[in-house]
């Protein structure tokens, strides 16, 4: 009797070690078998919102089902990122992540509802749009020497626009301060439509906002543009110098988008999730469409992606702790 149990034992094991190891595999070949949403933690219209739903749609055709985007906006990204944080991790629901939700919100509060390091896992990053630090026309400035030169000559004189508190471009606009030991005034707006309208219309002098809704007005002469946010220069302006060669060396500001799970999450669907957004964004039709918006293709897989996300948060953290933006 105990030998008929010990074998019927060492068979059950045999079973289950089998199951466990072409566990991934079926898990592989039955997701997806529903919708998946990404949730965009921000407003309809903007850059993010446009390039991301390009992905969806390519996603769609690559998963076999439907890939919406959802957008949940409020409370600086946190009710968006909440939502999936406390999702089943399951590969259905998804983030659109960007540096707020997953650097300047965990910098900033010390009651957020999901911890950033631990109830996400990455995906991958799937776009980068810089940063374009333009002029208004009166402001009597044709480079990044000259506006830092002009503020230091005219402490309190400059102001500049950004999409809001905390966000990237803010976060570029008081980098540009520290690095370049000089002080502007910060007016945060609701967005980055309204930071340029602010800019065009004189309310503000400076314009540190994502390159998309500048590129029309530089175009027509009613924005100067001095220096791009980004390692490189956009091939829209390639007269325009990075705000490295004009002389701040290591200076980086760029919105970057990249997509996590919720932790948890198995390898096989984040594997077979990263391995669709990256054939999307490799296709000419979506390379083509991101030209008009100044936006890159820059696709990072998950481990990359998080040693970027650690990088930028080391880099913007002690200028976010600086200005004590708890306070927003």
């Amino acid at each position: 009797m105990k030998t008929r149990q010990l074998i019927a034992g060492i068979i059950q094991m045999l079973f289950l070690a089998i199951a466990l190891a072409f566990a991934p595999f079926a898990i592989a070949q039955a997701w997806p078998d529903r919708v998946i949403r990404i949730i965009n933690p921000y407003a309809p219209g903007g850059p993010s919102d446009t390039i991301v739903r390009m992905l969806a749609d390519g996603m769609s055709a690559e998963l076999g089902q439907r890939v919406i985007v959802e957008n949940k906006p409020g409370a600086g990204t946190v009710i968006g990122a909440n939502l999936v944080a406390r999702a089943a991790p399951d590969g259905y629901t998804l983030l659109l992540a960007t540096v707020a939700p997953l650097i300047v919100q965990p910098a900033i509060s010390n009651s957020l509802s999901y911890d950033a390091r631990k109830d996400f896992a990455m995906v991958g990053m799937f776009a980068t749009v810089p940063n374009l630090i333009s002029v208004h026309p009166s402001v009597p400035v044709q480079s990044v020497s000259e506006l830092i030169a002009y503020a230091a000559k005219n402490p309190g004189k400059l102001n500049y626009a950004s999409a809001g508190a905390g966000t990237g471009p803010h976060m570029g606009g008081e980098l540009f301060d520290q690095m370049a030991n000089v002080k502007l005034t910060h007016v945060p707006y609701a967005g980055a439509a309204p930071a340029v309208l602010a800019v065009l219309s004189g309310q503000v002098e400076v314009s540190f906002v994502n390159i998309t809704p500048q590129i029309q007005h530089v175009r027509a002469g009613k924005l100067r543009a001095i220096a791009i946010g980004s390692s490189r220069r956009s091939s829209l302006f390639p007269d325009v110098p990075t705000m490295a060669e004009a002389g701040l060396p290591g200076y980086l500001s760029e919105s970057w988008n990249g997509i996590v799970a919720p932790a948890g999450t198995p390898k096989p669907v984040i594997d077979r999730l990263y391995r669709a957004m990256a054939k999307v964004m490799a296709t000419p039709k979506v390379q083509e469409a991101l030209l008009p918006l100044g936006a890159d293709a820059t696709v990072l897989g998950p481990d990359e992606f998080s040693a970027y996300v650690k990088a930028d948060e080391k880099r913007l953290v002690p200028v976010i702790r600086t200005l004590g933006l708890s306070t927003y």
